[in-house]
């Protein structure tokens, strides 16, 4: 989308000796839209999930769009196709059901908002352009709300320049293909721009790939107004399709690739506490909150909407946290506090004297997606995680609840209510056990009368680690401390297998490298072969102080190197306790956890 595009060619001729330009959009044409859109991200998700900053097979940004957007296809399909109100209201409750990760997050409130203002129906031609302008707005001020902090140079810099781009060219009188255009050629520029925009995606030679999959939309919109070709993936060996070649066109491509490693870390290290409460305050004052909050700490995250809000943040001061909701006139419930900073050594013994009861009374318990047969207790755990050996580790340390998914797959806002729903508690905490995870995580609260409470866990050691203390006749919020707790007390590592060519703060990265990954420390080793890739990330994450190592050994990992990998660590730290488990997991062969 930076160099020319190859295109689907889709009539000859003049446009206007085939079929004649739309001057509105109908229920109909509207419908064939989204469809056309969520084709586009489909047949372009690869290339997409290419166009990471890490040069890891996990890349999954076009596939949280395109099953995002296949959520929304399914309702706006089961909804009457006749029926412009009800059409959008099947495309705004598929966007909020059907997120899944951070880009999905970001979409489904794009297409809220572009929905939500394209149920009016213009009276006549002259109104079209005005009417999609004013989507477009409505999509940016909800991917701007998405983020409390907002970051320009990702996909918020392309919606609000395509916006602004189409209110621009509405108000100087132009039509519905005029408005279109002017929006999708400042969408392509501000998508160039994003690499200057963002310093880390300059380092790592890619544009924005959620802006790249939002471009889709207006590629869609063209089709659809004018049949204007769409544009084309074209696959093969090392690249995916129009993005990707874009890509590798752009003068910030492949040659000058460099990532910093770590760079999309936040660090919030240096906030104490965790305050989450339930808020009754009116939606007009939601965004002073939110810059209240923002002035007091970090990990803020606030959902929900009609005057009930779920609210979340890391901060040192905790009773400015509150007073910010008191002064808004609002009334904070539920407060949960919990002390980020706890001694790990404290948090060692209460693991160590609940492990074998733990264990041992959850071991004839199997996970299930709907909880039947498992007996009632005051907290169920949801558990998101890939792999049979997996699946089986959590049914053993209590979780009753299981979704599919992990790097690639993140599961849906849907399918985690659903699980939450049928667990056999009124109280539940979910472990998301992925970063990108936790944002659609943190929606469920909002969806259930259930009381859900999110720990951020980033890897499926953490999880494991919050397992150990897993309580079930605690209430969620003493569960939800606890758990957390224990899983920031893990340094996690992982190892995979480079898909591009990069270059990171160790050196150079091939395609096909073995590279071992630090939380927060990025890219910290890298090798032609398999076993000194782990060798040289367990030197990085295992110092004097470490007790136990947990090894979740992949579906790519093989017995001989597994044997040598705890070898070596039975040579090198005799006197910390190794733990291997089966776990099954695609793309990483081996997942790490030292405490």
């Amino acid at each position: 989308m930076l160099a020319p595009l190859s295109y689907r060619p889709t009539r000859s001729g003049l446009h206007s000796d085939v079929v004649p330009t739309l001057e509105r959009f109908s229920t109909t044409s509207l419908r064939e839209l989204v469809v056309t859109f969520r084709d586009m991200v489909r047949e372009h998700a690869g290339a997409l999930n290419r166009l990471n900053v890490y040069p890891v097979p996990d890349g999954d940004t076009g596939t949280n769009m395109a099953r995002t957007l296949d959520a929304v296809v399914a309702e706006m399909e089961a909804a009457d196709a006749d029926d412009l109100d009800a059409t959008c209201d099947a495309i705004s409750h598929g966007s909020l059901m059907g997120a899944r990760g951070n880009s999905g997050v970001i979409l489904s409130q794009i297409m809220r908002g572009f929905a939500s203002t394209m149920k009016s129906t213009p009276s006549g031609p002259d109104e079209s352009g005005a009417r999609f302008a004013d989507a477009l707005q409505a999509a940016s001020n909800g991917a701007y709300q998405a983020v409390l902090k907002p970051v320009e140079g990702t996909i918020l810099t392309v919606v609000r320049e395509s916006a602004d781009a189409a209110q621009a060219a509405s108000d100087a009188g132009g039509s519905l293909i005029d408005v279109v255009r002017s929006a999708r050629a400042a969408g392509k520029d501000a998508l160039d721009r994003t690499p200057q925009l963002l310093p880390v995606l300059k380092e790592a030679g890619v544009v924005d790939a959620g802006g790249a999959g939002f471009l889709l939309l207006l590629d869609s919109a063209l089709y659809v107004v004018d049949r204007e070709p769409l544009p084309k993936a074209e696959e093969d060996e090392g690249t995916g399709g129009a993005a990707t070649a874009a890509f590798d066109a752009h003068p910030l491509g492949r040659s000058h690739a460099r990532k910093v490693g770590g760079a999309d870390e936040v660090d919030v290290a240096d906030q104490r506490y965790e305050v989450m409460y339930f808020l009754d305050l009116v939606d007009a004052r939601i965004e002073d909150f939110k810059r209240g909050w923002g002035e007091l700490g970090d990990s803020i995250v606030v959902v929900g909407g009609d005057g009930i809000w779920n609210c979340h943040v890391h901060t040192n001061d905790v009773g400015a946290a509150i007073e910010v909701a008191l002064d808004l006139g609002g009334r904070p419930k539920q407060i949960r506090i919990t002390d980020l900073f706890e001694e790990v050594d404290e948090e060692h013994a209460k693991r160590e004297a609940q492990m074998s009861d733990n264990t041992s009374s959850a071991l004839s318990r199997r996970p299930a997606a709907a909880g039947a047969g498992l007996p009632p207790v005051t907290t169920a755990v949801v558990g998101v995680c890939a792999g049979d050996g997996l699946v089986e580790l959590f049914a053993q340390l209590g979780v009753q609840g299981v979704v599919t998914g992990g790097q690639t797959m993140n599961p849906s806002t849907a399918e985690l209510l659903d699980t939450v729903e049928h667990v056999n508690a009124q109280q539940v905490v979910i472990l998301p056990n992925n970063k990108n995870i936790t944002p659609v995580a943190e929606q469920v609260n909002a969806l259930t009368t259930k009381d859900v409470v999110v720990v951020p866990t980033q890897s499926m050691a953490e999880g494991l680690a919050a397992l150990i203390v897993y309580d079930p006749e605690a209430s969620s919020a003493i569960n939800g401390e606890g758990m957390a707790k224990a899983a920031t007390s893990v340094t996690t590592g992982e190892v995979t297998q480079a898909v591009r060519d990069t270059s990171v703060k160790i050196g150079e990265v091939r395609k096909d490298d073995w590279i071992g990954i630090v939380k927060g420390d990025g890219i910290v080793s890298c090798a032609a072969n398999l076993l000194d890739a782990v060798v040289q990330l367990l030197d990085e994450i295992i110092d004097d102080e470490a007790e136990l190592i947990t090894v979740i050994i992949g579906e790519d990992a093989d017995v001989a190197t597994t044997d040598s990998v705890t070898g070596w660590l039975s040579d090198h730290h005799a006197a910390v306790e190794v733990e291997v488990h089966a776990g099954g997991q695609p793309l990483y062969p081996y997942l790490f956890g030292v405490e």
